[in-house]
C-alpha cells in the first residue's frame, strides 16, 4: 500500500469493493470510527475486502449507528492469496492471540489449530482467532486475511493430509542444525508448518510423525524455544528460504 496512506485507519470489509459505491458500515464499525476515532464527514479510511486490492474511502456521514463511505479509488492491488499452511498448538489466552497475529503479519494463508496430547487448551472461541486474524490484517496492512479454520486433533489431520502438500515439522528432539538445507530442497513445493504445544507432542505422536513420508523433521538451533517463538521463528525462516520474502 502507498506510505501517503498508511497513516489512515484501516478496516476489512465483506462487500464487493467498486469505484463510486457506497457502503454502509455495521454498527461495531461504525461506532469504531464516530466514536473511538472520532472521524467526521470528509475524513479518509482505506479498505480491503480480501478480493479487490485497498480502497481509498470517504466518510459521507458519521452517525455512530451507520457511517456510510464514499468509495473514492483503488490504491493497491488484490495481492495473491498465501498458500503456506500453518498448524499450531493452541495455547492460552493471550499468547494464543499472539501466535494468530504473528501469523498473520508472517504471511500464513491458513491457520490451523491442532489438538495434541499436550495441547494447553482443547476448547476454542473461533470467532476470536477470526477477530484476531482480521485485526492483525488491518494493523500490518495485509490484503489477503488468513483463513482459520476450526480446531482439529492432531490424529485427524495426519489421516486426511493432502497427498501434494508436504509436512514442515518443528521436532525439538532432532539433533541441533540449522534449518537452511533441509528447507532449501522443499523450494517449489506445497508446505504446510507444524508447531507442537509447550513441552512438545508425546513420544508416540513425534514416533507417528517420523514415519509420514511427507514429513520433514527440521531442528530450529541449539535452544528450546517456546511454542510462540518457534512458530515465529519458524515462519520467518521459511518465508526467507522458500517463501515470500526472496
Amino acid at each position: 500500500m502507498p506510505r501517503t496512506h498508511a497513516a489512515l485507519p484501516r478496516l476489512f470489509v465483506e462487500p464487493d469493493l467498486t469505484a463510486g459505491a457506497q457502503l454502509i458500515l455495521g454498527k461495531e464499525q461504525s461506532l469504531y470510527l464516530a466514536a473511538v476515532l472520532r472521524k467526521v464527514v470528509g475524513d479518509e479510511v482505506v479498505l480491503f475486502n480480501g478480493r479487490d486490492g485497498a480502497w481509498l474511502a470517504r466518510l459521507a456521514s458519521d452517525s455512530k449507528k451507520s457511517v456510510a463511505l464514499d468509495l473514492v479509488e483503488q490504491i493497491a492491488p488484490q495481492t495473491p492469496k498465501s498458500d503456506l499452511w500453518y498448524g499450531f498448538a493452541p495455547l492460552k489466552t493471550e499468547r494464543l492471540d499472539y501466535v494468530i497475529q504473528k501469523a498473520v503479519e508472517m504471511g500464513a494463508g491458513t491457520i490451523q489449530p491442532v489438538l495434541s496430547r499436550f495441547t494447553q487448551v482443547s476448547r476454542l472461541k473461533h470467532e476470536r482467532l477470526v477477530a484476531n486474524a482480521v485485526e492483525a490484517a488491518e494493523q500490518c496492512e495485509v490484503l489477503s486475511v488468513p483463513k482459520v479454520e476450526a480446531e482439529v486433533t492432531l490424529e485427524r489431520l495426519l489421516d486426511g493430509w493432502p497427498a501434494d502438500r508436504l509436512l514442515v515439522f518443528a521436532d525439538e528432539g532432532e539433533a541441533s542444525s540449522s534449518p537452511v538445507e533441509a528447507l532449501t530442497e522443499l523450494r517449489g513445493k506445497k508446505i504446510g508448518l507444524l508447531i507442537g504445544p509447550e513441552g512438545g507432542f508425546s513420544d508416540e505422536e513425534r514416533a507417528r510423525l517420523r514415519t509420514l513420508p511427507y514429513v520433514v523433521p527440521i531442528s530450529l538451533g541449539p535452544r528450546i524455544l517456546r511454542a510462540d517463538t518457534a512458530a515465529v521463528a519458524a515462519l520467518a525462516v521459511i518465508q526467507a528460504i522458500i517463501g515470500d520474502w526472496r
